[in-house]
């Protein structure tokens, strides 16, 4: 299947035309397929693919020692987006998930949104041998899916419903944002001409695509969307629902309310807020409100909004990075922080109470350990001062930013470490597309790359945990070692 020309400014996986299935990529090699496919990646080249290699060689040596879990999942097709569902058995070494995940065709099959159940397996459980002896051309063991929907154009983004993880919204290339209950949605098979899985609901508000740009609200049934419009829009689900059922305890709070609505039926907007200059490329709610959310885009801009005084912006930093903005995290336990993440290979931390009406605004700190775009940013929900970052260079780096400076101050920094960054997961070998920490596993993340060029399939996910002896207090590791170096010394006597 030959390349076609995309006019699209950028996406976060490869350019619509050279998506290639596993079989599609066999075929090729074997001289079947005609000529190969161009590698659409930006800049690079062979350097940045031999660079990528050496890494991730010296990377697997150090998986025993690095991680207390990974495993490696080949995918067929691309994928841009993946998340954590709800929790649905715990058992005595692994836990039983839900995931969800997008894959990305070349249009010889349907798009589609998966969901599927992982075991991930508990702390301290796995055996070295079991973290490092993983299969890059196969599909994981505990990877495996359950139901399949057949989605109306690509799946760019999924973002579940705090209130109820079945329920989830989806961005597409068109200006629509559909939501849909998973459970009650009939599995489909993914073939040539197949009818489309219809959602349970469509947002509409938006006047032009919108793709990237989501968040659903934790305080409230809420959804947050941008585009192409260059504006953010804003719906509640529960102005539209026909019925209602409770999670199963008897409660007046909103928030426990599991949204059923009439068949695909359309909701229009509570809002639409003007005061971006281009695409807004990520929206954020605040933790702890419905009204009060922020956005960014390709004008370089952070807004922040609150519904309840309008649909102006009541701050509008201008040039908070040196070039376009493609995504953005609001802390949920220090609201005051938020994170924003540039083509300009940084990420930013904004506190709100320094920003002004007027735009004024410094970050209260540049990360900068990524030598390409920034595609995802994501606080920790376990630490407040922990967040992650991942990017068009293959890495996923995690950071600290109460480490800043101490390490300085406490002469343990390596010269070329640069301040804050004290993980860097480099497991995958292109672009991290997408990543979501889990919240029942606070250090477990799932995270997804287009390397399908390396791995034999159209993209790689990952279910990784660190091991704990990065992340644990410093005098509870020592004792922790002291212990085992004097258990060492015992057995050695004997």
């Amino acid at each position: 299947m030959e390349a076609t020309p995309t006019t699209e400014p950028k996406k976060r996986g490869r350019p619509k035309g050279s998506t290639k299935s596993k079989g599609e990529k066999e075929k090729d090699s074997t001289g079947g397929g005609g000529a190969s496919q161009p590698r659409m990646r930006g800049s690079g080249g062979e350097k940045r693919n031999a660079a990528a290699e050496e890494s991730y060689a010296h990377w697997k040596l150090l998986v025993p020692v690095l991680y207390d879990w990974l495993a490696h999942h080949n995918l067929v097709w691309p994928s841009l987006s993946c998340r954590w569902g709800p929790v649905l058995e715990h058992g005595n070494y692994k836990t039983k998930q839900r995931l969800y995940l997008s894959e990305q065709t070349d249009h010889t099959q349907p798009n589609t949104l998966i969901i599927a159940n992982c075991e991930v397996v508990k702390p301290r459980v796995a055996s070295e041998n079991h973290i490092s002896n993983f299969n890059e051309d196969a599909r994981s063991p505990y990877v495996k899916k359950y139901k399949t929907i057949l989605h109306p154009g690509e799946v760019n983004r999924i973002r579940e419903l705090p209130q109820n993880k079945n329920i989830v919204a989806t961005h597409t290339d068109c200006p629509e944002v559909l939501i849909w209950d998973v459970e009650s949605q009939p599995n489909r098979h993914a073939v040539l001409g197949a009818a489309e899985s219809r959602p349970d609901l469509v947002l509409s508000g938006h006047q032009d695509n919108a793709e990237f740009a989501l968040a659903t609200c934790p305080a409230e049934p809420f959804v947050l969307s941008g585009g192409k419009d260059k504006t953010v829009v804003l719906w509640s689900i529960q102005d539209h629902v026909s019925s209602l059922a409770t999670d199963g305890t008897q409660s007046t709070e909103s928030t426990s309310s599991i949204v059923k609505t009439v068949d695909n039926s359309t909701v229009g907007p509570r809002g639409v807020f003007q005061g971006h200059t281009d695409t807004v490329e990520d929206v954020q709610f605040c933790p702890s409100s419905s009204q009060q959310f922020c956005s960014v885009g390709d004008d370089s801009c952070l807004i922040l909004w609150d519904a309840r005084i309008g649909n102006s912006p009541v701050v509008k930093v201008e040039k908070a990075h040196n070039a376009d903005l493609h995504c953005v995290d609001w802390n949920s336990q220090d609201e005051n922080f938020i994170l924003t993440g540039s083509a300009d290979h940084t990420v930013c931390m904004f506190d709100r109470r320094t920003l002004t009406s007027d735009g004024v605004g410094s970050p209260v700190h540049k990360f900068e350990g990524h030598t390409a775009a920034v595609l995802c940013v994501q606080w920790s929900p376990d630490k407040h001062s922990v967040f992650g970052s991942s990017a068009d260079d293959g890495l996923l780096n995690i950071w600290d930013y109460e480490k800043v400076g101490k390490e300085e101050e406490a002469g343990t920094k390596s010269p070329n470490t640069p301040p804050g960054l004290f993980f860097q997961h480099v497991g995958h070998r292109d672009k991290v597309v997408d990543f979501h920490w889990n919240a029942n596993d606070p250090w477990t993340i799932v995270s997804v790359s287009d390397d399908g060029e390396f791995s034999g399939g159209g993209g790689t996910l990952q279910l990784w945990r660190m091991i704990d002896l990065l992340y644990r207090p410093k005098d509870e590791v020592l004792e922790e070692l002291q212990q085992f170096k004097d258990h060492v010394i015992e057995c050695a006597k004997t």
